[in-house]
């Protein structure tokens, strides 16, 4: 899956008309919308400590322009999911939840792998088990595991790693 200078990473034949492309400004409040969807859908325990509007502004000002944010693009131009690399970081990878299990979270994986080729690193919440295999299943490496304290929700999470 190889970016072009449009920034478009191509289709993929198991999610079907979904493409992955640069976010745009316009695409902020859709991609916080899915990061919602997505959060309450996966970690309804989990206590967010951001109000919806916080949610949306800080994708506004701070994620899509400030970070390096593709968005999956469904039918029709919908928002279906987000990726956000910081540096050397998987920052953040949410799916609308009916789009999960479609590809779309492999194809995201693949182009982080490949836009960061020295290898990659993120932080997911204990609790969810289905990202845990995910990642998991995609070479990341569980190797640290913390009490929750440095993150915002207070939630136990795991510090993974992928090398080339």
């Amino acid at each position: 899956m190889n970016g072009d200078v449009n920034g478009e990473a191509g289709h993929g034949s198991e999610s079907g008309a979904v493409v992955l492309r640069r976010a745009a400004a316009a695409d902020a409040r859709a991609a916080a919308d899915v990061w919602l969807r997505s959060f309450a859908a996966a970690l309804p325990t989990v206590a967010r400590p951001h109000s919806d509007p916080e949610v949306r502004a800080y994708f506004r000002q701070v994620v899509v322009p400030r970070h390096e944010t593709w968005v999956a693009e469904g039918a029709g131009g919908a928002v279906v999911g987000v990726m956000v690399l910081e540096d050397e970081e998987l920052a953040q990878l949410y799916l609308a939840p009916e789009q999960r299990g479609r590809g779309i979270g492999g194809r995201f994986v693949a182009l982080a792998k490949e836009r960061r080729a020295g290898g990659l690193s993120l932080w997911t919440f204990r609790a969810n088990g289905p990202a845990r295999r995910f990642y998991e299943r995609h070479g990341f490496t569980p190797v640290e595991w913390t009490d929750g304290a440095r993150n915002e929700e207070r939630e136990p999470d795991v510090r993974y790693v992928w090398r080339p």
